[in-house]
């Protein structure tokens, strides 16, 4: 469909890419990665920038399949620019982003580089209004770029020229031929304009920062086009397989004889977004076994194969075959997976991971300033072969690293759940998941679903405090199918309120268990259950008012009654299970502290870190309704349920790694559950009581033990990672003691090993370490 030509896949190597035979669509083809998405289109034969906004500077699309070093040779670089249909914008600039990343980031990450200048972003060659070429830095920081999203005005005078730069008069606002010469040490640029107008640019020396890296084209303040670009010389690289989609990510389940799997896809025709087929090979052979239908929201396909043989390892393909019409020709697309037999022998092993944050702060342009694609942590996991993955929540952060687009919320989502999808689907690929969303996925800050009622704002309450959902249905809904509709079908599967879909279920897997509940979409909100406790983000603020006393009112819901009954059902069922897992978001506690003087959780991200070995004084029990510790009848009813199983629970989103034992009427009467490290993380809470906890054990942390949570309710702490300062770089990724789970189930006993891993370092960690506490076993 877009035309590419690949010459090698080697230094020295060419590409040819044009749009010329695309049919209008989003996605800028395989050998793209656009910032944002909602920005970038493909238009009658080119691909065209449609932001122009001043706080949008400097958007880009970067070839993820090519990259320069120009110690290996001359590179050359050319594309075709077509100004708007009114004219260049007096604004308006045109060009390449050149050099961003280095040889040693990945291009994951170089791909993000857009709007605002930082370390190791590169240069950009620009062409301007009056056809005047310029080179200039896109490396040198701003201040105040943003702590959680970049959204500044950006303007010619924030990227200063490069040194030693000659340039010649421009040529006029027209359509032009780019075309920038670099080797070792010199840059030049010329455009050419179809009546053989030109102007140029040259530089010398180009730091050497920018003379490898990425290579992107980039449209500022204007709906630019861009058509036939190259790259050659023997400075280039070409890495094909570096291709990527349409079949961007496969996640899928098998419970008891179905197969569910679903296979995300970028936004193409929308009018015309077609059918995917999965195969399986058999004997070498690729058979058909399902057809799905594309969802032109959501980008999904979601297939179920009934009858499935799980005693073996199988091998499947995505096929996609492009809807087109006229002389365009249909090409098909693939993606290829293992799905693997059943366990039946030895341990079960869980690996759990959720909160998947990019920035905080300190932009730069690499692994000291972003986080994605999280490969240490994806190849740490990966060497421990877990039998089942489970992704807790907050796989997206609504507002991370770009803002949140109201104009384009799907498509906005999707652009950071793509990134989600590019870091872990080399895991989901080959490996069972099961993946749900959380606060954040639905682009809360906290969330009291309350049954799937429409969050209003009141002039007492904010929507997101009044309880419900504030994004409408159709995003809600596409946010579940992007993550939950490879589950096993729902055990009730009737919307709730606006037609919101549903998705508690639960999951037989080698002999394990597992409950996969929602306790965030029936939950009450505080700020209308408890009006006397004044709460404010889950938070009370009535003077003297005690939450453990006064919070637990009549009728406030944590699973609501439609969970509650599955819960319990599922608990007394006798299936021939070794072992129960009970599978959400959030535990059922409120294992917290907050510094002296604080009365919410909002100083958290900027509260200074102890030292090793220091133990904060001062800090008092946390109240926070966000967690499950809210409400406690509720939630002793649930507890009561999962002690019924004997299960274990796995959850997580507190950025903070526990082991615990839930009680009720003692602290005997509950289970176990882990709270998983965050894979990254802004919000790094922490759990320093004021005193010892009782039956403390000699020797171990004065924050162990027995406790009665800010609500009233009986927890046996035996271990948690608290944030201090680590001696680990980058230390505003480490110090927040990042990680994952790995749950090790016995088949023998039934007994479950809890191991916390830490995030490796990159490059330095070999092998992987755990955090003070773990391994433990119940």
């Amino acid at each position: 469909m877009l035309t590419t030509v690949l010459l090698a896949t080697v230094a020295g190597a060419s590409l040819i890419e044009t749009w010329n035979s695309t049919p209008n669509r989003q996605w800028l083809g395989e050998n793209w990665w656009a910032n944002r998405l909602q920005d970038w289109e493909v238009r009658d034969g080119e691909a065209r920038c449609v932001e122009t906004r001043a706080r949008r500077a400097m958007r880009t699309a970067h070839v993820i399949t090519g990259a320069i070093d120009s110690a290996d040779g001359e590179v050359i670089l050319e594309v075709d620019i077509v100004p708007p249909a009114g004219g260049w914008p007096d604004a308006g600039l045109a060009g390449l982003l050149i050099g961003c990343g280095g040889p040693d980031i990945d291009h994951r990450l170089t791909a993000q580089t857009h709007h605002v200048p930082a370390e190791d972003g590169g240069m950009v060659v620009l062409v301007d209004a009056a056809g005047q070429v310029s080179a200039r830095s896109f490396e040198n920081p701003l201040d105040d770029a943003g702590y959680w999203s970049i959204s500044k005005v950006v303007t010619p005078d924030d990227l200063p020229e490069l040194e030693g730069v000659q340039s010649s008069e421009g040529a006029g606002g027209y359509r032009v031929r780019l075309r920038v010469v670099l080797d070792d040490a010199t840059l030049r640029a010329q455009t050419t304009s179809a009546d053989g107008r030109s102007s140029w640019t040259s530089s010398s020396p180009v730091p050497e920062s920018m003379r490898s890296g990425g290579v992107a084209i980039v449209s500022h303040r204007g709906e630019f086009g861009f058509d036939n670009l190259t790259l050659s010389g023997e400075g280039v690289r070409i890495e094909s397989d570096r291709a990527w989609g349409p079949v961007l990510c496969t996640m899928y389940t098998v419970d008891d004889g179905l197969l569910s799997l679903t296979a995300q896809f970028p936004p193409m025709n929308a009018r015309r977004p077609g059918e995917a087929t999965l195969e399986v090979n058999r004997a070498g052979d690729w058979l058909p076994v399902s057809v799905a239908r594309i969802d032109p929201v959501s980008w999904t396909a979601s297939f179920r194969v009934p009858q499935w043989d799980a005693s073996t390892d199988a091998r499947y393909r995505v096929r996609f075959d492009e809807p087109v019409s006229g002389e365009i020709p249909r090409v098909t697309y693939s993606q290829i997976g293992t799905i693997p037999a059943e366990p039946t022998q030895g341990d079960v092993v869980i690996a759990a991971m959720n909160c998947q944050k990019v920035y905080t702060g300190g932009l730069k342009w690499n692994h000291d300033g972003l986080w994605l694609p999280h490969d240490e942590t994806v190849d740490a996991v990966a060497s421990q072969q877990p039998d089942l993955l489970f992704f807790a929540g907050d796989q997206v952060y609504e507002g991370d690293l770009t803002p949140v687009d109201a104009h384009h919320p799907i498509q906005d989502y999707l652009y950071k759940w793509f990134r989600w999808c590019w870091a872990f689907g080399s895991l989901t690929r080959d490996t069972p998941s099961v993946v749900i969303p959380d606060d954040h996925d639905v682009y809360h800050g906290n969330i009291w679903g309350a049954g799937g009622k429409k969050a209003e704002k009141t002039d007492e309450l904010t929507a997101q405090d009044s309880g419900g959902y504030r994004m409408p249905p159709e995003f809600v809904n596409a946010v579940h199918r992007t993550q939950t509709s490879h589950l096993p079908p729902p055990i009730d599967p009737a919307p709730i309120e606006q037609g919101i879909s549903v998705y508690f279920t639960d999951l037989e897997w080698g002999g394990v268990s597992c409950a996969v509940l929602a306790d965030r979409m029936f939950k009450s909100a505080p700020s209308v259950a408890v009006p006397a406790g004044r709460f404010k983000n889950g938070w009370p603020q009535a003077e003297g008012f005690d939450a453990a006393a006064g919070a637990d009112v009549p009728g406030a819901e944590l699973l609501g009654p439609r969970q509650e009954r599955f819960l319990d059902e599922w608990a007394t069922r006798q299936d021939g299970r070794f072992a129960s897992v009970v599978l959400s978001q959030t535990p059922f506690c409120n294992l917290a502290t907050l510094p002296p003087g604080a009365t919410t959780g909002s100083g958290l991200p900027r509260a200074p870190l102890p030292e090793p070995g220091e133990y904060p004084e001062g800090y008092t029990l946390a109240a926070d309704a966000d967690s499950n510790g809210w409400p406690q009848t509720a939630r002793n009813r649930a507890v009561r349920s999962m002690a019924k199983a004997d299960a274990v629970h796995i959850c997580g989103d507190q950025h903070l790694a526990a082991l615990l034992e839930y009680g009720v009427d003692s602290f005997d009467d509950g289970v176990w559950a882990f709270s998983i490290p965050a894979v990254s993380n802004t919000w790094p809470r922490r759990w320093f009581p004021p005193e010892p906890g009782g039956n403390h054990r000699p020797g171990d942390p004065a924050y162990t033990g027995e406790y009665i949570d800010g609500f009233g309710n009986r927890m046996r702490v035996h271990a948690v990672a608290n944030p201090a300062r680590s001696g680990r770089v980058p230390s505003n990724l480490h110090d927040r003691m990042p990680g994952f789970g790995i749950i090790r189930l016995d088949r023998g006993t039934g007994r479950a090993t809890f191991e916390c891993w830490k995030r490796p370092q990159r490059g330095i960690d070999d092998p992987p370490s755990q955090f003070s506490g773990w391994p433990q076993t119940n």
